[in-house]
């Protein structure tokens, strides 16, 4: 280890991450401010993650290995210990699986030389280990350089409750002992409560300071805390943390934060599970609100007046305990999709399901009327269009139900011409079909999707589409989602396509996480797989007319 006092001392927390640890050290040993301290803190690994570590530590004196003699069984422990043997006046902290963009300390460095505050926090990369898709953590939180007087002058950083997006002076976490509750999971949103409550000061800054590698469908013993959503002790150990963050609120004088903390736990942490709910059984369902209700029936009535009222009506319905009800409103969270059926009082107004809510407080949070279902202008009118029969027709088509639900009574009574369409590339197949009246308010029709006639570039087309519903009023258009059923076996078929382009696989099955969207899935097989499509990127793709005419030939040929 080197005699010079390092600027910044870096906590790796790993455990049974041999795999992923050097990327993340490596990503430190990058950093454009080379003056740091970095110490792995093992949580007791039992895989190679000893021997992988002190390689890391020989290679470079800036690395110190430890490993605690027991596993905690989370997070905190490992981050504490290495806070206690840290020699650097500033503290970051870094997941085995992450890692810091480069000139992640230097610039959070530089935002505390230029004013002295007790922790700097900036921009979060996530990025999709499935699809390489990368976004920013909160950006709307994030995007303009500032130092803020204390939490109460800005409740909403609030939402931003991660500890590894900050930089933290080491004196204002010794002077508070402020340390990682240790036995307890979600232990990020404690320990950012307690430090943006305790702060006099911290600057935010725009630049990215954290890579955070999300794996949203890996294996479930190697999920993370927040991707194990589908365990009830997962739900519990959420809860707690918010009683203890509304105990420390109130007893560190900061209990005016209580509503926007309650917002927080609404619109984030209740959310994640309610998009989860369509997918879970009786018996979790009443697992969960058996734990959720007694705590929400403490939360700020103004939380619940901020959120959208889709998700006032999930929350209501948990909350009365009309769980199957719940499941069927959690499908059209964040797509705009209308209710099956609403009730209207002696008043005209409008509410969720097929009765009037007797509470007042039902009443009050099931009430749609301000969504204008009778009113809004058609494009954005709301509609349900669900899946009840799906069947594999002869070769490469799909023979589907579909039932569209109207409960704003905007079409006329009388067969209705729909489409459905979905586009893999830049063209798009509509199949136009006939929705005829069931009742008031439901139409009911079947239409034979035929992927064979799908207009896929002749360089081919891998990815997933969403196919979706269009009604017309006159020169008007409604597009909206198609929900498929929730269980629905996978099918899979080989398309031979006409003019040339070579074959691919599809696969159509439901969605599987959020609204549950009829999902299709293209493949290409064969040499354009193998051959055309790599050309094509090299050389332009589909925007090259050369492109288009050799892979149509090649194909043509490979058939």
């Amino acid at each position: 280890m080197t005699a010079t006092t390092p600027d910044v001392t870096i906590t790796v927390i790993v455990y049974n991450d041999a795999e992923r640890l050097p990327r993340a050290v490596a990503s430190l040993r990058r950093q454009t401010h080379p003056n740091i301290e970095i110490v792995i803190s093992d949580d007791h690994s039992t895989d190679d993650t000893p021997q992988v570590a002190r390689a890391l530590a020989a290679q470079d004196d800036r690395v110190t290995y430890l490993r605690l003699p027991e596993n905690s069984g989370g997070c905190s422990a490992p981050r504490n210990r290495a806070i206690d043997i840290a020699r650097a006046p500033f503290l970051m902290f870094l997941d085995s699986d992450d890692e810091l963009p480069e000139r992640a300390v230097e610039s959070m460095l530089a935002a505390h030389a230029e004013t002295h505050v007790d922790f700097v926090m900036g921009a979060v990369e996530r990025v999709r280990v499935d699809t390489g898709r990368t976004s920013t953590w909160m950006p709307h939180l994030v995007a303009e350089h500032r130092t803020v007087a204390g939490i109460d002058a800005e409740p909403a950083l609030l939402f931003e409750h991660l500890s590894t997006s900050k930089m933290y002076r080491k004196s204002f976490l010794d002077d508070h002992a402020l340390r990682f509750p240790e036995g307890i999971h979600y232990e990020d949103q404690l320990f950012s409560a307690q430090a943006y409550c305790l702060a006099k000061a911290f600057t935010v800054i725009p630049e990215p300071v954290y890579r955070w590698y999300i794996e949203p469908f890996g294996a479930a013993d190697a999920a993370s805390i927040s991707n194990q959503r589908h365990k009830l002790t997962n739900v519990r150990d959420r809860v707690h943390v918010q009683t203890l963050i509304d105990a420390f609120l109130q007893e560190s004088g900061h209990a005016g934060l209580r509503a926007a903390k309650d917002y927080k736990f609404l619109k984030h942490d209740f959310r994640m599970y309610a998009g989860d709910l369509p997918y879970r059984d009786e018996a979790w369902l009443r697992g969960f609100a058996g734990i959720v209700n007694p705590y929400l029936a403490g939360l700020a009535e103004d939380a619940y007046a901020r959120l959208p009222r889709a998700e006032r009506v999930v929350l209501q319905l948990v909350r009365d305990e009309r769980l199957a009800e719940a499941q069927v409103a959690a499908r059209g969270l964040g797509h705009g999709v209308a209710p099956r059926a609403t009730a209207m009082d002696a008043d005209g107004r409008v509410y969720w399901g097929p009765r009037v809510p007797a509470a007042p407080a039902a009443r009050r949070e099931l009430d749609l009327t301000e969504l204008g279902l009778d009113s809004r202008p058609f494009p954005s009118a709301l509609f349900r269009h669900e899946i009840t029969r799906v069947e594999q027709a002869s070769g490469a088509a799909l023979a589907l139900t579909v039932r569209t639900y109207d409960p704003g009574l905007r079409l006329p009574m009388g067969p209705q011409v729909a489409s459905l369409v979905v586009a893999p590339g830049r063209r798009r197949l509509t199949t136009r079909f006939r929705l005829d009246p069931v009742r008031p308010g439901v139409f009911e029709g079947e239409v034979v999707l035929d992927l064979a006639r799908a207009p896929v570039p002749p360089d081919g087309f891998a990815g997933t589409r969403h196919p979706l519903i269009q009604l017309t009023d006159g020169r008007l258009r409604n597009s909206g989602i198609l929900l498929a059923p929730l269980v629905l076996p996978r099918l899979t078929a080989r398309v031979p396509y006409r003019s040339g382009t070579a074959p691919h696989q599809v696969t159509a099955e439901a969605e599987g996480r959020g609204a549950g969207r009829l999902q299709l899935t293209w493949a290409p097989v064969g040499v354009t797989s193998r051959v055309l499509r790599p050309l094509a990127r090299r050389l332009g793709g589909e925007r090259n007319s050369r492109i288009r005419r050799a892979a149509r030939l090649v194909a043509s040929v490979t058939r």
